[in-house]
C-alpha cells in the first residue's frame, strides 16, 4: 500500500493519491489536498461541500456523484464546476479523504 507524507506525517494512499485510512484526514490535510488538486482557498462555500461528501459517504457508503450532491445536498452542480474546475465529483472526494467515484475514470 503505498504512502505519501503530508505535513510531515505518513498518509495511506491508492494509486491515484486517494486517501484509504479516514482517520487520517483532517481538515489542515484537505488544505493541502485542495492545494494539490488545485483549489488553492477553500472558502465556507467549499467546506459545505465537501463536510457534504463527507456525510454522505459515511451514510451511503459511496462517494456522491454530482447528481447526487444537487439532489441530497441542494448544490448546483455549475457552482460545483466552479468551485472544483475540471472534475469537480473527482475533485471533491480527493479532498474530503473519501474514495474516487466509481463513475470517475
Amino acid at each position: 500500500m503505498p504512502t505519501n507524507t503530508f505535513l510531515g506525517r505518513p498518509v495511506e494512499v491508492d494509486d491515484e493519491g486517494f486517501l484509504r485510512v479516514a482517520a487520517q484526514w483532517d481538515d489542515e490535510l484537505a488544505a493541502l489536498l485542495a492545494r494539490i488538486a488545485g483549489v488553492e482557498e477553500l472558502t465556507d462555500e467549499h467546506w459545505r461541500v465537501i463536510r457534504f461528501a463527507r456525510a454522505d459517504f459515511d451514510t451511503t457508503g459511496e462517494a456522491p456523484t454530482l447528481r447526487r450532491m444537487q439532489k441530497a445536498g441542494g448544490f448546483q452542480i455549475k457552482r460545483l464546476f466552479e468551485l472544483f474546475p475540471g472534475k469537480p465529483a473527482k475533485k471533491i472526494a480527493y479532498i474530503a479523504g473519501r474514495p474516487k467515484p466509481r463513475a470517475c475514470v
